[in-house]
């Protein structure tokens, strides 16, 4: 009877070590895994940072860039802009090129001259969830730059334009000495940071058609054109790329959009939109309550 029972207990501690064996060389592929995953974002971003370096420069003087009206440079002296403007580069970027990658190390700032740029993160499912649309004046990339962390998010290209690339060290530099700059640098965080606390909580507590008629009314104030087209979101995003925004499917944005014309909401003009009642998508929109 002991000799079976101390059998029995053999056995199970064979089965045992056998399991542990097999979790750790689980684990130890899954680690493995991760490092080549790692690798081959570096390869990328590596691929990337040499495309930058074989195209064509454009000359562009901070001092005269359109974009600065509604840039946070627009209070810089004329000497720190000359200095941006002698150690940046300016690239044209086609639709589709993409400026950075998530899990990547920031090198430098990006600067919107002209075009267009959605900052998105990929779900474990590879779903796409598009955090921010960028126009001209906006910046990219210095939040993880200033807090010397990874990019938590891929940048990509939608409408083709030029790109300033500024070095790390020279937006550093001019934002440790010049007070009034760090202020609006901080103040924007800030600023972004509330805005991602509402997007959360519209996410989890409006639905989809309210999301849809928010969005295109905030579309709308950023992308609106001046004049007679006041009402024309001068930007071309696929019905995908809208749905990415809101975050549901894009079978369920075209039949909203549908819904919307019908209703004498929106008109569709390719993939621009132009919104017709404001008042009505406000009431959509639900943003007073019924």
């Amino acid at each position: 009877m002991a000799l079976k029972r101390h059998g029995r207990n053999k056995r199970l501690i064979f089965q045992l070590t056998k399991a542990i064996n097999l979790k750790n060389l689980l684990v130890a592929f899954l680690k493995l895994i991760r490092k080549f995953f790692i690798f081959v974002v570096y390869l990328i971003n590596l691929k990337d940072l040499t495309a930058l370096n074989t195209k064509k420069n454009i000359k562009i003087n901070c001092s005269v860039c359109p974009g600065r009206s509604h840039s946070m440079f627009n209070d810089l002296t004329n000497d720190e802009l000359d200095q941006l403007s002698q150690h940046k580069t300016c690239i044209r970027y086609k639709k589709g090129q993409t400026l950075f990658y998530e899990g990547t190390r920031p090198m430098g700032l990006f600067c919107i001259n002209s075009g267009k740029v959605k900052v998105y993160k990929i779900s474990s499912e590879g779903k796409e969830q598009i955090l921010n649309l960028s126009k001209p004046g906006d910046f990219l990339g210095y939040r993880a730059l200033i807090s010397e962390e990874f990019y938590n998010a891929s940048a990509t290209v939608i409408e083709e334009g030029a790109i300033c690339y500024i070095p790390k060290s020279d937006f550093l530099g001019i934002l440790h000495s010049n007070p009034l700059f760090f202020n609006k640098m901080m103040k924007r965080i800030c600023q972004e940071l509330g805005l991602m606390e509402d997007k959360l909580v519209t996410i989890a507590q409006k639905s989809v058609r309210e999301r849809l008629a928010a969005t295109l009314l905030m579309l709308k104030e950023t992308y609106g054109m001046e004049g007679v087209d006041s009402n024309l979101i001068d930007i071309a995003l696929s019905r995908e790329d809208l749905a990415n925004i809101i975050g549901t499917a894009t079978e369920t944005v075209i039949r909203l959009l549908s819904d919307f014309k019908n209703q004498q909401l929106i008109s569709l003009q390719g993939k621009k939109i132009k919104v017709l009642n404001p008042k009505g998508l406000i009431r959509e929109a639900d943003f007073y309550g019924r």
